[in-house]
This record gives structure tokens, sequence and C-alpha cells, in this order.
């Protein structure tokens, strides 16, 4: 099963969430760092769901680039 997770660069750590399951986040040191603790977050989090006896959310979201036309 996979999830579309956004990963934010911030002024001194990246944040990442899951848009197809709210609330479930995490935050690292590095890219890299937070990528595994989302795996894990995301892990936990359906694990919970099942336990709580919750349906798992489908995974519907998709994420895309878009060309605006500006110059970097």
């Amino acid at each position: 099963m996979q999830y579309l997770v956004v990963v934010e660069e911030g002024s001194s750590s990246y944040g990442a969430f899951v848009p197809d399951l709210p609330g479930c986040i995490a935050v690292g040191e590095t890219e890299q760092e937070v990528i595994e603790l989302i795996q894990e977050a995301i892990r936990f989090h359906l694990e919970d769901l099942q336990t709580e006896g919750l349906p798992i959310p489908p995974s519907v979201s998709k994420g895309t680039f878009v060309d605006v036309g500006l110059a970097a």
C-alpha cells in the first residue's frame, strides 16, 4: 500500500504529512530522516485504525508539478 507524502523544508528541519491520513505527520533534521519517520508514522497510524476497528482510508491523493512560466 502506498500513500502520497508531502515533504516540506523548513528553516531548521523537514516536515512531512499524508493528505489521506489526517494527523499523520513527522518532523526530522534531514529529508531522509523525515521520510523514514513518516513511513513509521503511517504504519502506526494504520495499526491504530485497525485496533480501533476503523476502516483503512484509501490512497486517493495525487501530486504533480505545474509550470507557471516564471524563471527561478
